[in-house]
């Protein structure tokens, strides 16, 4: 499995915290860092929580006006990421978090959560969304990637002189220990539990093209572990809302290239 990406909403009070599952495909909101009055000491915590997440990389918001240009908060923003830069080997950038918080408060108030409450979730629920974009961007990348790749075999390129190195590929170990190279193709959480898609990236003769293995995630956070799904009728229910999910990302691609 992947490291996990850690993003946080900073604010001068407080800092939202947020994780993304195993496979880097969706968001969870997660604590929310209470900040003191050294900014040292805040790095440093913030530091920590990503290493305890076993983090490849940190996403931090980034505050901008409506406009997209730079703002007081912005370059507040800016000095504390460059803090926490010097409290930590694990890479950290930065993504855009213009109304994320608008939507966090959104959601909440949606869901009947008192506005003395609110304050003790929204910035995690901020810091999710703020994840959630950075994922959603990187998944489109790989998406258009893996789709010019196979544009390139179609047109006869030799697999071996393919420029660059595969995408989204993970090797799977079934019960008899041989090892089948697939592609990660999606994770949903589904009742509370979590379960990742994928198709093989080597085709068999008795494979076909559709064919997609699902796998539930279980375990505690890093030390998940994949096992299949013997329920049947789960089965179909998760395929279900992946396909659902797929379609809708689909949809969401088409009107934002005609927007």
């Amino acid at each position: 499995m992947e490291k996990r990406i850690v993003a946080f909403d900073i604010g001068d009070k407080r800092v939202g915290v947020a994780a993304s599952d195993p496979f880097n495909t969706f968001a969870l909101p997660g604590t929310t860092y209470r900040r003191t009055k050294s900014a040292e000491a805040d790095a440093a915590a913030l530091a920590a929580i990503a290493a305890e997440k076993d983090a490849g990389l940190i996403v931090c918001g980034l505050p901008l006006n409506f406009d997209g240009t730079p703002s007081v908060q912005t370059e507040k923003t800016r000095r504390f990421v460059e803090l926490l830069r010097t409290k930590t080997d694990i890479p950290v950038i930065y993504e855009d978090e213009r109304f994320t918080t608008m939507e966090a408060e959104r959601i909440l108030i949606e869901g009947g959560v008192r506005r003395e409450d609110r304050k003790n979730s929204v910035d995690s629920i901020a810091a999710s969304y703020i994840l959630e974009g950075y994922l959603h961007k990187k998944s489109k990348e790989r998406r258009e990637t893996m789709s010019e790749e196979k544009k390139l075999h179609e047109e006869g390129c030799g697999c071996e002189d393919c420029a660059g190195e595969e995408v989204n590929v993970v090797e799977l170990v079934d019960d008899a220990g041989k090892v089948h190279k697939c592609y990660h193709i999606g994770t949903i959480e589904h009742k509370e539990r979590w379960f990742a898609f994928f198709q093989p990236a080597d085709e068999e003769e008795d494979e076909e093209e559709t064919d997609v293995t699902i796998l539930e995630i279980v375990g505690e956070e890093g030390q998940e572990e994949l096992v299949p799904v013997e329920d049947e009728k789960l089965l179909d229910e998760v395929f279900d809302e992946f396909c659902r999910i797929m379609e809708e990302e689909d949809e969401e691609d088409a009107d934002g290239e005609e927007g």
